[in-house]
């Protein structure tokens, strides 16, 4: 299936949509209570952009981030494309500070929080699926995004990819000294 169009002024919009967060929102490490002693990184501010830029998330998208990090995917996704988001975590801690700050940013009401393994997810609504999670964990949720996720739907992946299923695009995104990939699949035709 080919990409969404991107118009020239959703491109431009995509480009700066995030502009004024980057004072708001901290770039900051924190403890990863998924594996105790492990720190995990929150999202550089122009990784997260683009991973919503690639997946063209609009008013009418229903965005899920597995493993939410900091939560900003769906923040961004809900404040300024005005989609709804689910954000699906296994850590009830990082969810309520998650969810705090989305009431913060006045987009509570507009995203779901998941207290949940990823594979116990019924995530068959999405139309945007975020992933930053490893190699591994793509590669075993794989098979129910192909199963569960409507054809067109876009994943988007930071860092890791899916093996031997190659993505429709690769971008880099200069970020922290170094160039970081964010890879987009769109889940095919049955």
């Amino acid at each position: 299936m080919p990409l969404r169009n991107l118009t020239l002024s959703r491109m431009l919009r995509g480009a700066i949509f995030g502009t004024a967060w980057l004072a708001v929102l901290a770039w900051a490490s924190q403890p990863d209570p998924q594996e105790p002693g492990k720190r995990y990184d929150a999202l550089p501010m122009k990784v997260a952009q683009t991973m919503l830029w690639l997946a063209d998330v609009g008013a009418g998208d229903v965005v899920y981030d597995l493993g939410c990090d900091d939560g900003d995917i769906v923040i961004i996704a809900a404040r300024r494309s005005g989609a709804g988001a689910v954000c699906v975590d296994r850590d009830r801690r990082r969810l309520a500070e998650i969810e705090e700050k989305a009431r913060g940013a006045g987009v509570a009401d507009r995203i779901r929080f998941l207290t949940q393994d990823f594979q116990a997810t019924a995530i068959g609504e999405a139309t945007a699926v975020m992933l930053r999670l490893s190699r591994a964990v793509n590669l075993e949720l794989r098979p129910k995004l192909l199963r569960e996720l409507k054809p067109g739907t876009l994943i988007v992946s930071h860092e890791h990819d899916m093996g031997d299923w190659k993505p429709a695009l690769t971008a880099y995104v200069r970020s922290g000294g170094r160039d970081r990939p964010v890879y987009l699949w769109i889940v095919p035709g049955r």
